[in-house]
């Protein structure tokens, strides 16, 4: 089994931004320990804060993979292209949000993208990765 993990915009600040909303743990050493538990599934990731290589990336193995474990950042409530380029692959998605999105701003409370994934994760902190990949074992 192939997943391919996605984060967009201002993800790879994890651990050092706004540690009250996102904790403070870096994504590399979670991604390492996620990779470890569930050694049997090769665990892809990327991560970019441009939207064109954010639907690149779902372009390019939205046709080959298991799964898509997306977390679009802000992205998930303005960008019509993701949601779009989600719509278009074969490859089910699972979204995911470190942060309770209904908990924050009104406009987060949107996701123009999560319309088009299996299912939504939302408010786990990073143990919501863990939960898409559970979904895809399913």
């Amino acid at each position: 089994m192939k997943i391919q993990i996605i984060n967009g915009p201002n993800l790879n600040l994890l651990g050092v931004r706004e540690q009250s909303i996102y904790g403070s743990s870096g994504f590399e050493s979670f991604l390492t320990g996620l990779r470890e538990k569930y050694s049997i599934i090769e665990i892809d990731y990327f991560q970019s804060n441009v939207e064109g290589e954010l639907i690149n990336k779902l372009h390019e193995v939205g046709f080959t993979y298991d799964g898509i474990i997306i977390n679009a950042g802000g992205y998930t409530h303005t960008s019509v292209a993701i949601a779009d380029a989600i719509a278009a692959i074969n490859t089910l998605v699972v979204e995911v949000h470190i942060s309770n999105i209904y908990a924050r701003e009104e406009y987060r409370h949107i996701s123009l993208t999560g319309k088009n994934c299996k299912g939504v994760l939302t408010g786990f902190g990073l143990d919501g990765y863990r939960l898409a990949v559970e979904s895809f074992l399913q």
